[in-house]
């Protein structure tokens, strides 16, 4: 065998045995009459030692090793002298009878350390050599272990996990479609799943009451640190079922999960609060909630001073931290540069230090008297030693500006650390969106989210204010999981259609699978879809979910280390009778 142990598992009970080792050569030391070598694989890190006098042609064959060599040795185990309590395998170190080259290495273009010196892109090219790194390996080793464990809870309270196809047919609504040619049916086309929705749906409508798989999906969107173009899916459905079942049965997933992996157990029930209520209090339909500083509608308590920047407004709105008043002006400038970036678009920043002794200073002394600053401090519940931060002007776009500020002075606080986890649902999304521009409701998640019952009849009325009977799981202001209660009445998926715009045609052309199937009994059904990539990542401590993914995209979309997407050949073209447009223009021969 070319082994007998890993190079992560002995310890002093082995000591006088002998041992085959195989693996990598992560550094060598050459100490003149003794030379030392770090021999690597996915397990850890072992300690050979040469000896010149003892055995001088294989110590001089050791010290001619260069990095990442694949090599066998065989020898005896033995105590260290010097003991590295930082490795597992620290208390011993093998003394090497035999060494076998099993492979040479090239020069690696960057070094496989913790601390390595590759940037992100040189990395992403040799991908294969950076997941030999011990951070990037446990990622991966963390991912698998989640895996198996939701496969574990979900067996055990009966979901089956069942396959379903990559190639599916186009639909529209939600993110742009990764499309496949078809060489078989000319001028057609495949699309990749941006999610199994409708397949788990006829699933349901089969009978399988509780299905679950961890699925890839793909969705063509622009990519940023949670997002791949590729990503798996814990997707899940299940029959006869209504919200709180739902809710229940997931959080119980979660609470799992953490147990299991983290060793954390949650002893109250997760927050549920509504959509309204989440982005009227911070802005955000993913609250982070591991922090206070909810928002205080000041609006109807302000204005009347001649501050013509209130007096004008259509919200204002502020956050108080606490023990800040010693905050500097260049600090709350900063803050202030901060806001007013054109991705959050706040116009300017007002400030009320709330001193510890008793005084307030702030950046509207002139329109407003201690006494009315004292009423802003009380409106608040601040205290002394507290700040206050306020913007204003349109609603919607203040709200949005405030929650990033929040966001801001959570991480200058060090209020968001990563060991710490506030899990919540938010639930009564609306069900609609309007599209100004279009002049048309979009689904704000599907076609099959089902109203809130009591919502029904605005569906023809005002749709604008149906809520959706959807949720989602938000951990630490990501969103981890999100889903619905599904339509499975064919008058209410035919209202939904006619409020979306969709003819009788064009909805059985585009989901007409789904309605057939909806006539033959469908249960009432449910489910929901954790971010898989995001779960692992959550728990690994990172907000990127890249190294979390054996062979990730970049942020362009490019696999750099197998260079693609990149142009098939003519006769590829040909066989799928496709033109390629453009100033270099590839024809059909």
């Amino acid at each position: 065998m070319y082994r007998t142990n890993t190079c992560g598992e002995l310890n002093m009970h082995n000591t006088g045995q002998d041992v085959i080792l195989c693996g990598w050569v992560q550094k060598s030391r050459d100490l003149g009459g003794m030379t030392f070598v770090d021999l690597r694989d996915r397990y850890g890190i072992t300690q050979l030692v040469f000896n010149m006098e003892t055995n001088k042609e294989i110590c001089e064959k050791a010290r001619k090793l260069g990095r990442e060599f694949v090599v066998q040795a065989i020898g005896k185990v033995r105590e260290r002298s010097n003991k590295n309590l930082k490795m597992s395998t620290g208390d011993i170190e093998i003394e090497v009878n035999e060494l076998n080259i099993l492979n040479r290495s090239e020069i690696p273009p960057f070094t496989i350390e913790e601390e390595t010196d590759g940037g992100e892109e040189l990395r992403m090219k040799y991908r294969y050599l950076d997941l030999r790194r011990t951070t990037v390996k446990n990622n991966i080793l963390l991912r698998h272990k989640v895996s198996q464990e939701v496969r574990k809870y979900m067996d055990s309270i009966g979901f089956i996990e069942v396959e379903t196809p990559i190639l599916i047919k186009s639909t529209p609504e939600g993110a742009r479609d990764f499309v496949v040619p078809s060489r078989m049916q000319p001028g057609t086309f495949y699309a990749l799943p941006q999610s199994p929705q409708t397949l788990k749906q006829l699933l349901m409508v089969a009978g399988f009451d509780k299905y679950f798989q961890i699925v890839k999906c793909f969705r063509d969107e622009d990519l940023r640190a949670d997002r791949q173009p590729e990503f798996s899916q814990i997707d899940c459905e299940m029959s006869f079922v209504e919200r709180d079942d739902i809710l229940n049965t997931f959080e119980g997933l979660a609470r799992y999960l953490f147990k299991q992996i983290k060793g954390i157990e949650f002893k109250e029930p997760f927050l549920r609060i509504s959509y309204c209520e989440a982005m009227e209090f911070y802005g955000t339909d993913k609250p982070d909630l591991r922090f206070g500083m909810r928002f205080t509608d000041l609006s109807g308590s302000v204005k009347g001073h001649n501050f013509a920047v209130f007096d004008t407004s259509e919200y204002i709105g502020g956050i108080c931290s606490e023990n800040c008043s010693e905050y500097t002006r260049k600090q709350i400038d900063e803050l202030t540069e901060f806001v007013k970036r054109p991705q959050i678009g706040a116009k300017g920043l007002i400030y009320l230090r709330y001193n510890v002794d008793g005084t307030l200073k702030s950046s509207v002394d002139k329109f407003y008297s201690q006494e009315d600053l004292k009423k802003w401090a009380d409106i608040m519940n601040a205290k002394p030693g507290d700040l206050i931060l306020v913007l204003a002007g349109d609603k919607k776009k203040t709200l949005t500006a405030l929650s990033e500020l929040r966001l801001e002075m959570g991480n200058r606080l060090g209020l968001r650390t990563k060991d710490k986890f506030f899990p919540l649902w938010i639930v009564d999304f609306p069900l609609l969106e309007w599209d100004e521009e279009l002049k048309r409701f979009y689904a704000m998640h599907h076609p099959f989210t089902s109203p809130v019952p009591e919502d029904l009849p605005l569906m023809t009325t005002d749709p604008g204010k149906v809520r959706a009977n959807a949720y989602d799981l938000v951990i630490n202001g990501v969103e981890i999981g999100g889903g619905s209660i599904r339509i499975h009445d064919a008058a209410v998926q035919k209202s939904m259609f006619k409020v979306l715009g969709f003819s009788d045609e064009e909805a059985n052309e585009q989901f007409g699978f789904l309605l057939n199937a909806f006539k033959f009994g469908a249960p009432p059904h449910g489910g929901i879809a954790f971010g898989f990539d995001r779960l692992v990542a959550m728990f690994g401590g990172q907000d990127s979910i890249r190294d979390f993914i054996a062979f990730p995209k970049n942020n362009s979309g490019r696999d750099v280390m197998l260079d693609t997407p990149s142009q098939i050949s003519n006769k590829q073209l040909d066989e799928l009778q496709l033109i390629i447009g453009g100033k270099n223009k590839k024809k059909l021969l």
